[in-house]
């Protein structure tokens, strides 16, 4: 039997409209579909080893979410890719993680990379999380209006730093400064803290250097000819440049204290330094083992996670690249969105309970609250101050 001309043409034109749809519009979602996540941090180069395991520290709170029924009823996915602290990488690679079709991207080791992936990420529509960049302009430099950072900020380490150096009672200041927006950043904030909390000094030497740089025999030589009573060591290049920085330290026997800028030192950074790093003197804001984070239910599970999976205890890095996550799904799925504007705008400003971190509060500009801790570092250890 065959059919009539006008029922041909209808099984014609409904044939085009269903070839005609994914041309016209976007698949929704099914429930079962991966919500993409994606992780921008440094897997190759000098901070390969801290880009690894704070890429690695989101892979387990994406599983801890989904073992508690994910985001918004679907899995989280992780999408990982290497920035090897390279802005324009870093640029190629946020947008390769803007055409998967990520929902966030949790970014952020090298201040320059955020600050140059910033406006790509904002400008498509994406959540963009820094995790661990430091330097104040993320927050204040226009790139993302709705930038969110859990690490501490310059301006927040600086007055740690200068307490300690008013305390000990240093006068003759040396800085070894990492020549960038991170580095250059952080050395003002602690002058300027110095600055306002009265504390009258001679800074005798200052030595520039890039962020690859691992041989610092020359600048360290002018630091020893300056007699300084402490040494600021600002450098972000835990992975090989600050290791090789305390250990020329060492070797060349200078008088005065090593300090180190807030957050540097990792275990990691110990482990390459060896004996040498025993000494030196940081702060930071997360010990895994350490009240008020040792009794905390959240931080517990994500620690024992990380020892019985990746057979490390997690660092600060790792345990703010977990908590960014976390609070991203918490967002989420109160919100019952993944709409950037909207999960931004809870964050900032908002307050959230039961994060690796504990209960935490950000502040209006995106900036989360932190508080600070002195160590030192005793027979290859950290040991915080009371």
């Amino acid at each position: 039997m065959t059919m009539s001309r006008r029922t041909m043409l209808r099984l014609s034109a409904l044939g085009a409209a269903a070839l005609a749809a994914p041309l016209a519009a976007p698949r929704l979602a099914r429930a079962a579909d991966p919500v993409k996540v994606g992780a921008l941090f440094p897997l190759s180069g000098g901070a390969a080893p801290q880009g690894q395991h704070v890429s690695q520290a989101i892979e387990i709170a994406a599983a801890l979410v989904n073992e508690q029924g994910g985001v918004l009823g679907r899995p989280v996915q992780i999408l990982r890719r290497d920035d090897e602290s390279t802005p324009a990488v870093g640029v190629s690679r946020a947008n390769e993680l803007i055409g998967e079709g990520v929902a966030v991207i949790i970014e952020g080791w090298n201040s320059p990379v955020t600050l140059a992936t910033q406006t790509v990420i904002a400008r498509a529509g994406v959540l963009d999380i820094t995790a661990i960049s430091k330097a104040d302009q993320i927050l204040t430099g226009g790139g993302n209006p709705l930038a969110i950072r859990l690490n501490s900020s310059n301006a927040q380490d600086g007055r740690i730093i200068a307490e300690h150096l008013k305390a000990t009672g240093a006068k003759r200041l040396a800085f070894l400064t990492q020549n960038d927006a991170y580095g250059n950043g952080a050395q003002a904030a602690i002058e300027g803290e110095l600055k306002a909390i009265g504390h009258a000094y001679d800074k005798v030497a200052e030595e520039r250097f890039p962020f690859a740089q691992a041989d610092f025999r020359v600048a360290l030589t002018n630091v020893r000819g300056s007699n300084a009573d402490a040494i600021v060591a600002i450098n972000a290049n835990e992975g090989s440049g600050l290791p090789a920085l305390i250990r020329q330290a060492r070797q060349m026997r200078l008088r005065g204290e090593l300090v180190t800028a807030v957050g540097t030192v990792a275990p990691s950074v110990i482990a390459v330094a060896g004996e040498a790093a025993n000494g030196i003197v940081g702060a930071d804001i997360y010990f895994p083992n350490v009240e008020p984070f040792a009794s905390n239910p959240a931080n517990r599970t994500f620690v024992r996670r990380a020892e019985e999976t990746i057979r490390y205890t997690p660092d600060k890095f790792m345990a703010l690249g977990a908590a960014a996550l976390q609070v991203w799904a918490m967002a989420a799925n109160e919100l019952k969105s993944l709409e950037r504007e909207a999960i931004a705008k809870r964050i900032r400003g908002g307050a959230f309970q039961g994060t690796v971190l504990g209960d935490i509060t950000f502040g209006a500009d995106g900036q989360l609250a932190s508080s600070h801790h002195l160590f030192t570092v005793k027979d290859g250890r950290i040991e915080v101050r009371a």
